[in-house]
């Protein structure tokens, strides 16, 4: 548009020039003509003036009519005594005549005076129709400019639009193809007309800076995509790419496929956690990868993801039961001297299942967790391997869980329980502090079970009241036959003790019964099991002071506490979980925290510990907020009572 209006802009100054010679060329000639006429004129009357003998005005205004065409003529004698006088009807003024008046040319009467015959004449020409014809000439050669340079430029306009049209569709060609497929060959940059050059010039500095645009964020979006379905601490895949993949892969599978698939379980994850740090547990989960990793890498297109924090799934494709045993014999043998080295209790026990394409995903997995129930009953990072055939009657029928519920009371029956201790330090010689109790179950085959899942099948098979009452029997007994009545021990409760009426009464004749350890015992109550019910919470602790024992509130922090929790309930310590305490040498929001909770807690009377204490830094930090006790492995791990 900006090229259209330039070329009207040029075509009408053109226009304007051409008409302004062409009325100055006509003027100059009507001048010439008017003079040359005038001239004639002048001699021609002055000849017939000086013949005229008979003096008759009248006479001498026809013979002049007869030869010129006057506008006016006026005869008068030499005293100025008017003799004839006549004037033209048709005196309008022409254009031409205009022109030339502008121009400077006066049309003004002519006087002649004869002495001889006593008279003078004034006239004046009608130049009127000699200038009519150049009129005429001069309106069309004023117009010719005008209308050559309006048909040019309607011409130049079309041809524009012509060349608008062929480079619209050419660009919108080469946008469209570079929106389908920004990565394809070169596009034809002749398309676009040579007078668009610089729209060419632009489209191509525009398109390499989309191709570099597109290529990094394809590439960003890949990588973002990766890191979606990768675990950040094993960077394997996680449970997305592998519910993906085997729904790409060996659900709708073409081909007949089989193979075998395992879980393998760390049982020690949540234990690691608690008493030596995130920073132990996940290296002890990258530990445990790295043992799968191994073992699988000898089985062609073996596949290991991370299905969620403690397990891995394990994909072996077109390999034999057979073949599965030696796999997971393979793996138990490296996870048993791991277990050497990490002074663990277990490392983590495989559940196998066989499979063929187009089994359910959730049937598959359900099969492997029940193979994993089995296996813990087992000895010590065991395996199960469960074939397809039979997995689905045996998960529906609770195989596992009876298998579980055979060997837990097998524990209670027969008291396969180890007791330890871990030190809760005192910071000061003013604190006061105990050693915690913990258990160890164990099978016939004296092969400790893991102590999360034994409690945790313990819980769902209704056991668990079962479970602590031969814990607290089985340490009264201890304490008693080893003569430890000097010393304090804190024993952890499930929050389904606290809460259950019958329970508690057993709980209160056992310790009257033994008042003097009584006194010397701490129980452990996580603080969400005692929010679940305050009104029957305050009732155990009340017991329990009346009692002579005392409370702990451990794992605190993680819920919603208030004042009135600690007014109402009037525990004895308070144990922060350990996420308080992980590098609160590093941490300032902890630290803040930490130091108002312990102020809180001592202005009425209530000890405040610290679990989790893996280094010298965090002990020293915890110190100077004043902290009554630290636990961990810096302080000490534990030992058998």
């Amino acid at each position: 548009m900006k090229i259209f209006k330039t070329l009207l802009m040029a075509q009408l100054l053109t226009a304007i020039i051409l008409a302004a010679l062409t009325v100055s060329a006509l003027v100059i000639y009507s001048q010439q003509l008017v003079e040359n006429r005038e001239r004639n004129a002048r001699n021609t009357i002055e000849q017939i003036l000086s013949h005229h003998l008979s003096g008759d005005a009248k006479v001498l205004s026809r013979q002049l009519d007869r030869s010129f065409e006057l506008q006016s003529l006026r005869i008068s004698q030499l005293d100025g005594t008017v003799l004839h006088e006549q004037n033209s009807a048709r005196t309008s003024t022409t254009a031409a005549m205009w022109a030339l008046q502008t121009a400077g040319s006066q049309f003004r009467p002519v006087l002649l005076r004869s002495e001889e015959h006593g008279i003078q004449l004034s006239y004046q020409l009608n130049h009127q129709p000699m200038l009519a014809p150049l009129q005429q000439l001069g309106f069309i050669l004023l117009l010719a400019p005008f209308i050559i340079g309006w048909l040019t430029v309607i011409i130049a306009k079309s041809s524009i639009n012509r060349s608008y049209r062929k480079t619209s569709r050419a660009v919108n060609q080469l946008i469209d193809g570079f929106i389908q497929d920004p990565q394809k060959a070169e596009p034809n940059w002749n398309n676009i007309p040579p007078e668009f050059s610089d729209i060419n010039v632009a489209l191509q500095k525009l398109a390499n800076y989309s191709k570099k645009q597109y290529s990094e964020m394809t590439t960003a979006a890949y990588q973002i995509a990766e890191e979606a379905y990768k675990d950040p601490v094993t960077e394997l895949p996680n449970r997305n790419r592998f519910v993906q993949y085997y729904e790409d892969h060996c659900k709708v599978s073409k081909d007949t496929d089989f193979g075998v698939f395992a879980i393998t379980r760390c049982t020690e994850l949540q234990s690691l956690n608690q008493t030596r740090g995130y920073q132990e547990g996940d290296q002890y989960i990258k530990d445990v990868s790295n043992i799968v990793r191994k073992v699988a890498d000898a089985y062609k297109d073996a596949r290991i993801f991370r299905l969620n924090s403690s397990d891995f799934g394990i994909l072996l494709p077109r390999i034999t039961p057979k073949e599965a045993e030696n796999f997971a014999l393979q793996l138990q043998s490296r996870f048993n001297e791991y277990q050497k080295n990490a002074e663990l209790d277990s490392i983590a026990y495989t559940g196998l299942v066989t499979y063929e394409s187009g089994k359910a995903l959730g049937e598959l997995l359900a099969v492997a967790d029940t193979s994993i129930s089995l296996a813990q009953t087992k000895q010590t990072n065991a395996w199960h391997l469960q074939k397809d055939s039979a997995g689905l009657e045996m998960a529906s029928s609770g195989y596992g869980n009876q298998n579980w519920r055979n060997v837990i009371e097998d524990v209670l029956n027969n008291n396969r329980i180890t007791l330890l201790t871990q030190l809760i330090q005192p910071s000061n010689r003013s604190a006061k502090a105990y050693s915690e109790i913990l258990v160890r179950f164990k099978t016939q085959e004296n092969q400790v079970l893991p102590t999360a899942s034994f409690l945790a099948m313990a819980e769902k098979l209704d056991k668990i009241i079962d479970v602590d009452r031969l814990i607290i029997e089985t340490a009264l007994t201890t304490i008693k036959n080893r003569n430890l009545q000097d010393q304090y021990f804190g024993l952890n409760l499930s929050p389904r003790c606290v809460h259950d009426d019958q329970f508690v009464i057993w709980l209160e004749r056992r310790l009257l019964k033994d008042a003097h350890i009584a006194a010397k015992l701490i129980f452990e109550v996580s603080e969400f099991g005692l929010q679940q019910n305050l009104k029957t919470s305050k009732r155990f602790i009340d017991m329990i002071h009346r009692a002579g024992a005392r409370i702990t509130v451990e794992k605190f922090g993680v819920g919603i506490t208030s004042f009135k929790f600690f007014r109402d309930l009037k525990p004895d310590f308070v144990k922060m979980d350990g996420s308080y305490t992980r590098r609160i040498d590093e941490d300032k929001n902890n630290q803040y925290f930490m130091r108002l909770m312990i102020d809180l807690a001592h202005r009425i009377g209530v000890g405040v510990f610290a679990e989790s204490v893996e280094t010298q830094e965090e002990k020293h930090m915890l110190e100077s907020l004043f902290i009554d006790g630290n636990q961990g492995y810096y302080v000490g791990k534990p030992t058998p009572i």
